[in-house]
């Protein structure tokens, strides 16, 4: 059943002063079906168009430091944009009080306590939640989502890695050996913070791997990968630092254990997705490049199977902080409230 959308919805965002806060309502400011009333931070405060420049002559929004009951009184629904750890110490108290939150942090996407120790080096202090939690992977939870009232957005990585991945594992998950991702993002994906490693002299003609078999992704995607294929999914996962503002892509090498042929995977792949909008599946023999996903809420997809037909190759990309963040929590409060999933997007 289709959910009747309100003429206008209150939304708040908390974290404006993140890469993935501005992204937000850039987009939100687009979108015909919401009003953007409360933006919040916790250590920068002022007109949004003093802390973004780019905002000058788009809204008169003014970020104070998060307060929970002033976003309960002023919204209808609440996006986080904080740092892991920090959104399960706000949640509960936004849902109490019949809010829907979407949250960008990694806070509600691993299910089990002594994962998310293990990655996020802190105790979840929010389970309740966390079990009523739904993946925000559009593609997938879409049912869920609509009846959700808290969204795991999920993470950057996984989102580029699952959307590449969901084809093969759904549908031929008895024939994969192993699952090896070499990923790259640009450099935003690090968040706005001062670090030597992100600085310009530092970035710039440089590329480089970092938190080799140690990034917290990782889990993330060997739990939904093994979510869909319904057995654990062999995963390694190694993240590269590119000399770009935006974009990622992940090449995914797949080891199976018999031959599949080309012009079978893509014409499974194109079907798996032909419903869905924001994923493009290229032609065998194209591949995608970042910069044709770039400001945009689309994936592109290209497949690649080896001569032996025993290795799959599945290219993927997206823009971090859209598809892999911001605009895919659009998406998802699309579906919540009703409203045409492109809507903003587009």
């Amino acid at each position: 059943m289709k959910i009747q959308s309100p003429s206008v919805i209150k939304v708040g965002i908390v974290g404006i002063s993140g890469f993935a806060g501005k992204v937000l309502l850039d987009i939100l400011l687009r979108h015909k079906g919401v009003r953007v009333t409360y933006v919040a931070a916790n250590s920068t405060t002022g007109p949004v168009d003093v802390i973004w420049p780019e905002f000058r002559n788009r809204t008169d929004l003014v970020c104070e430091k998060y307060n929970a009951d002033a976003a309960i009184e002023q919204c209808d629904i609440v996006f986080l944009a904080l740092p892991h750890t920090e959104s399960m110490n706000v949640v509960g108290k936004l849902l109490s009080a019949g809010k829907k939150v979407i949250d960008l942090s990694a806070d509600y996407r691993l299910k089990k306590l002594p994962v998310y120790k293990k990655w996020y080096h802190a105790d979840h202090k929010d389970p309740k939640n966390l079990a009523k939690a739904v993946y925000g992977l559009c593609e997938v939870y879409r049912n869920k989502i609509r009846k959700a009232s808290l969204i795991a957005n999920p993470g950057c990585y996984p989102t580029a890695a699952l959307l590449g991945l969901l084809p093969i594992v759904s549908i031929h998950s008895k024939k994969i050996v192993s699952v090896v991702i070499d990923a790259k993002s640009g450099v935003t994906g690090a968040g706005r913070k001062v670090a030597e490693a992100f600085m310009f002299p530092f970035v710039h003609d440089n590329f480089k791997a970092y938190r080799v078999l140690q990034h917290q992704h990782t889990p993330e995607i060997a739990q939904y990968a093994g979510y869909f294929a319904e057995k654990n999914i062999p995963v390694t996962f190694v993240a590269h630092l590119l000399p770009l503002n935006v974009g990622i892509q992940e090449t995914i090498y797949i080891t199976l254990n018999s031959r599949v042929k080309a012009e079978r995977i893509v014409e499974m792949y194109k079907k798996f997705y032909k419903t869905e909008m924001f994923v493009r599946v290229l032609d065998l023999g194209q591949q995608p490049e970042i910069k044709n996903v770039a400001n945009t809420n689309f994936c592109e997809i290209g497949l690649a199977v080896s001569e032996d037909g025993k290795m799959l190759v599945v290219t993927s990309v997206i823009d971090n902080l859209v598809k892999g963040a911001s605009g895919q929590a659009v998406q998802n409060m699309n579906i919540m409230f009703g409203f045409n999933e492109t809507e903003g997007l587009l």
